[in-house]
């Protein structure tokens, strides 16, 4: 069954590398690439696609989730994620100069600015690990529960294998570095395909191209508002609604090796840091970059009569300032129905303290006590 549909997805590849891309080509190569998808996920998960995933993919790692972080250190065998585990962490995990010493997920857990950070040590992957081989399903489908994920890479081998561990998350449902489609999609029983643009398509949508999509899809009445500039596989990723936006950081080791030439060489890529675990060089660093990318902010309790608790602060993620009802909610989901107002110490404070109500914007590092009502 498997060969079948793989025989079908290398044709289809095929296709789509003889056919020339441009506005004539545009709802041939949505077909195709509507097509690919389904099949792809038909791989992955078993006939049905989704829905009937968990019955035939492999499972991932049983490691319970734990601290207020949870990162995956993903590579090729040999790279050094054992070693930089230990440097992170002070957990042991075994390293040696063979390929595939590790050969289960190893979590261990550190401690920057208050927060507890766990870092899984996942063993090393292989090209064509999304269709299961070296046990590939099981490391990328560990890594798709993680808050963000730590490509390592030797920084003394080919920058191919950047491309490779890409293809691969890609494959597997994981979309680095971007984020969810500004797309409308609701599905209606009736009414045919309603199709908006906010925003003029230059990257291949259209009408045509939406309703073809829609129709391999078996979708046959829904509205659909495009409210920014997508393509044709975006608008695909919002049909299957089960992908994973996931910070990616390319961490560079064994920098040892390298010459200060072929570090400027590397300085030009976006979102990488240069470190040797080996030697501890540029850790701190590295822990700097996984504090703002997973958008780590750190707000102190405060009971009433008492100082601060400074050691153990309560860690929110948001890329905007959260308010005083997530923090509420982060401590306990029925917190906010008791809540009344709360003083605020801190620079999102106009004086100090600032009595708020539960849509005050908090700021890292401001202090919080929580008022009930009487």
């Amino acid at each position: 069954m498997s060969d079948d549909i793989q025989k079908k997805i290398d044709e289809i590849e095929a296709e789509m590398a003889r056919t020339q891309k441009n506005k004539a080509t545009n709802y041939h190569i949505g077909t195709l690439k509507a097509k690919l998808a389904k099949l792809r996920s038909e791989l992955l998960n078993g006939p049905g696609g989704k829905a009937s995933g968990t019955k035939n993919a492999e499972r991932g790692f049983d490691v319970t989730k734990s601290g207020d972080t949870r990162i995956g250190l993903v590579g090729f065998p040999s790279v050094g994620k054992s070693t930089l585990l230990t440097t992170l962490t002070g957990t042991r995990s075994e390293a040696a100069a063979y390929e595939f010493t590790t050969l289960t997920c190893i979590p261990g857990t550190m401690k920057y600015k208050g927060a507890r950070i766990q870092v899984l040590d996942l063993p090393g992957i292989i090209e064509g690990a999304a269709e299961g081989k070296g046990r590939g399903r099981q490391v990328i489908s560990t890594a798709r529960t993680c808050n963000m994920i730590l490509i390592v890479l030797d920084a003394g081998k080919p920058l191919t294998h950047k491309k490779i561990i890409e293809q691969e998350l890609f494959s597997f449902g994981i979309r680095v570095n971007q984020t969810p489609p500004n797309v409308k999609l609701i599905k209606k029983e009736n009414g045919g395909i309603g199709y908006q643009e906010i925003v003029k398509q230059t990257k291949g949508m259209s009408v045509d191209v939406a309703r073809v999509v829609c129709k391999e899809y078996k979708i046959s009445c829904a509205e659909i508002i495009l409210r920014e500039d997508i393509s044709v596989d975006q608008f695909i990723d919002v049909i299957e609604g089960n992908r994973a936006y996931i910070p990616v950081l390319y961490v560079f080791n064994k920098i040892d090796s390298l010459t200060i030439e072929e570090l400027d060489i590397l300085d030009q890529m976006p979102n990488y840091v240069p470190i040797s675990s080996q030697h501890g060089w540029n850790i701190e660093e590295l822990m700097e970059c996984i504090w703002d990318r997973c958008h780590m902010i750190r707000i102190y309790t405060k009971p009433k009569g008492q100082s601060p608790d400074y050691d153990d602060p309560v860690i929110l993620h948001s890329e905007k300032n959260p308010s005083i009802e997530q923090f509420c909610n982060r401590l306990h989901k029925d917190l906010i129905n008791d809540f009344s107002h709360a003083f605020v110490w801190g620079r999102s404070a106009k004086h100090q303290p600032q009595r708020c109500g539960r849509e005050h914007l908090l700021m890292d590092e401001d202090i919080v006590q929580l008022c009930k009502k009487v």
